[in-house]
């Protein structure tokens, strides 16, 4: 949906077109929801964050001023509420995202063998991911993950595109680093390691 499109939502919005408004949260509330729940790792609040800044939204329409795509911008607003709520955590809760995973059983099967190998790579990136500073890992989802341009990366994160591409790649030397690491203290081969630093 282009900005245009949203435009002429955001103006029934504003005139309380309970229709429109249904229209623009369902082509842009999966993505929202995806980045709030990377930053919180926990639905419910995720949904929380979900609902107020789509009431943001509902309340203040005429605050989108078109200068960027408008999932960048209420990506904005779902990302400084996501802030408060991330802040407001218990320390013990913000450390033990990591034990929510779940538990993949192998069988003697090559498929059991296969999702076992499949859960450890997901758990190293999980790991690897988890070392990286707020603003790096965020940088990382939004590029990789919510496919934006750096250009709106740096608008989320109210930064210049040069701070982005700094963060972006620090980032991925970070989590190179960190799986090659990892691999090694696994006794990985070295076709493993060459194949990261692809």
């Amino acid at each position: 949906m282009d900005n245009d499109e949203v435009n002429q939502l955001l103006v029934r919005i504003g005139r309380e077109d309970q229709a429109a408004f249904r229209q623009l949260y369902k082509a842009f509330s999966r993505k929202v929801y995806a980045y709030v729940l990377n930053m919180l790792n926990d639905h419910a609040r995720a949904e929380e964050v979900l609902a107020d800044a789509f009431y943001e939204v509902w309340r203040f329409p005429q605050r989108f001023r078109g200068d960027s795509q408008f999932s960048t911008w209420v990506i904005g607003i779902a990302r400084r509420k996501a802030l408060m709520v991330y802040r407001a955590r218990r320390p013990d809760e913000v450390h033990g995202d990591l034990d929510d995973i779940a538990e993949t059983e192998a069988s003697d099967t090559p498929d059991g063998y296969a999702e076992l190998a499949e859960k450890q790579r997901r758990e190293g990136v999980q790991h690897c991911m988890g070392k990286l500073s707020d603003e790096h890992r965020e940088c990382l989802h939004l590029v990789f993950y919510e496919g934006m341009s750096l250009a709106d990366v740096a608008e989320v994160q109210n930064c210049p595109e040069g701070t982005v591409k700094t963060r972006l790649f620090h980032a991925r030397q970070k989590i190179k680093n960190c799986l090659q690491a990892l691999l090694r203290s696994e006794g990985g081969s070295p076709d493993a390691r060459g194949a990261l630093a692809g």
